[in-house]
């Protein structure tokens, strides 16, 4: 099973830019999908982007595209996600997972990270 690990989350000012990472400990991502979910206090966990491992091809939440960036890094092994433009309701724990096919739909997904929160102040 493949342990994904995410960093990078802290607090920040609305307005403000913030990057999270993820990367499988101890092996290469063998995913051919990766994806980033949040879950805010309260509420269910929602899709936020999701990239291909391979080509690159990528989709967005509606709520976050045009401000969020998906990426990855292929030789160093690294999923990420840019986050500008943030607004209070950003506020989440940002949660990595990796899947067999590009979707939005968290039960695809087959391995997970715990999780980084992410706090955008007002």
């Amino acid at each position: 099973q493949v342990q994904l690990v995410e960093s990078g989350g802290g607090l920040v000012q609305a307005g403000g830019s913030k990057s999270l990472s993820c990367t499988p400990s101890g092996r290469t991502f063998a995913a051919y999908a990766l994806a980033w979910f949040r879950q805010a206090p309260g509420k269910e966990r929602e899709f936020v982007a999701a990239i291909t491992w391979r080509g690159g091809r990528t989709v967005y939440s509606d709520s976050v595209k045009g401000r969020f960036a998906i990426s990855r890094d292929v030789a160093e092994n690294t999923l990420y996600l840019q986050m500008n433009s943030l607004k209070p309701e950003d506020t989440a724990h940002y949660y990595c997972a990796g899947g067999n096919i590009l979707t939005q739909r968290m039960s695809t997904y087959d391995y997970w990270g715990q999780g980084t929160q992410v706090t955008v102040s007002s």
